[in-house]
């Protein structure tokens, strides 16, 4: 296989201290109409004084994400547009072709891609589509097919972007033009009753796939097996890695097993990841109409317990993930919903991506232990 038939992530390497980010800056792209504000903000780690280690990692991404397209991910992105979309993407030169990150996937790399701005549309062809590259995360063919296939159907009935393109290392989707929801905006009354609104929606289709609720402790326990044979080198992660494993996560995961074996949750198709970077904001929306969101990626939806969609979702209220410092995520427990809220809301190493992902999972078992407290 030479490098041109190669996978985007078919060599990924642990990011270093080298693996720095060039400077950011601020730029318009696709004709106007985006602005990706490239952010270079010089807060300190949320993660200092609060029992993590500030490490190299930090030192790593000082400017923040990396925010330049590589060579070969642009050539790859012309030759999937060129190859799936019609009219002027057909005629135009690489050297016209553009492309930007979109931030906000945590399992996946986004790009907006668009025509030049002297480029006429010839017929119905898109001026800009979002191209998604699956992460290492999602990698495999059984999780990749069920995604896909769920995505052409929920394209279809109109909850969600219309597929342009389908191939093994990814899609291309239709752009929403979208205000990028802030995890504030979570608890905001309208907001959270327009998200519950969309969840029920959710969890009343019926889809073609397992009904059984197999998909939450079948994808915790392949996680599970492959952090136990995690090896690490690097001193800060070795720290970080003995502190996680002293939670005893084997002995937790059977105690949850048993628990949730004994909670009375309905079993429905649910989203999985109802945070706010998988809710837009649409537009183009009539501002007298009650439908102003939209829920996307579908990568983790699958037959499960209702309660889980609830608990998860309320989990994401307390994370922000636009923290554009190591590690790229900001965890403030106090906005934690309200049992008020919570009812009103009822009722209506693996990865290239950079994020904190091992300083992310320490937060998120820190708060679930001292959530498991007050429960008990």
């Amino acid at each position: 296989m030479d490098s041109a038939d190669k996978p985007v992530f078919s060599s990924i390497s642990t990011l270093t201290a080298d693996d720095t980010g060039p400077p950011v800056e601020k730029k318009r792209v696709g004709g106007g109409a985006l602005e990706v504000v490239h952010r270079n903000l010089k807060t300190p780690s949320p993660l200092i004084g609060n029992n993590y280690d500030d490490d190299s990692e930090a030192e790593s991404f000082r400017d923040g994400r990396t925010e330049e397209v590589d060579r070969d991910t642009k050539a790859r992105a012309f030759g999937w547009c060129r190859d799936f979309l019609s009219g002027s993407w057909k005629t135009i030169r690489e050297e016209d072709f553009q492309i930007s990150i979109v931030s906000g996937g945590l399992s996946n790399l986004l790009y907006l891609c668009c025509l030049p701005d002297h480029v006429q549309c010839v017929g119905e062809e898109p001026r800009q589509v979002l191209l998604r590259v699956y992460g290492a995360i999602l990698q495999g063919v059984d999780s990749l097919v069920l995604e896909s296939v769920m995505f052409a159907i929920l394209a279809e009935r109109t909850l969600g972007p219309k597929l342009y393109g389908i191939f093994p290392d990814g899609r291309l989707e239709q752009y929403l033009p979208n205000t990028r929801m802030r995890t504030d905006q979570l608890s905001d009354p309208n907001i959270s009753a327009e998200i519950a609104s969309k969840m029920a929606r959710f969890h009343d289709m019926v889809m073609p796939f397992n009904k059984e609720p197999k998909w939450l402790m079948g994808t915790i326990d392949k996680y599970m097996d492959q952090v136990m044979k995690l090896k690490f080198v690097r001193e800060a992660h070795v720290k970080k890695y003995k502190k996680l494993m002293k939670y005893d996560l084997p002995a937790e995961l059977e105690s949850l097993r048993a628990l949730l074996a004994a909670t009375p949750s309905p079993v429905v198709f649910c989203h999985n990841d109802v945070q706010e970077g998988n809710i837009l904001i649409l537009e183009d929306k009539d501002p007298t109409s009650n439908e102003k969101l939209m829920l996307i990626d579908f990568e983790y939806s699958s037959y499960n317990y209702r309660g889980f969609d609830f608990g998860n979702h309320f989990c994401e209220w307390v994370y922000d993930y636009t923290y554009n410092q190591w590690p790229f995520y900001k965890a403030t427990p106090e906005n934690y919903p309200t049992r008020e809220q919570q009812v009103i809301k009822t009722i209506a190493k693996i990865s290239k991506i950079e994020f904190g992902y091992m300083d992310y999972a320490l937060c998120r078992f820190d708060a679930y232990f001292k959530q498991k407290k007050l429960f008990s």
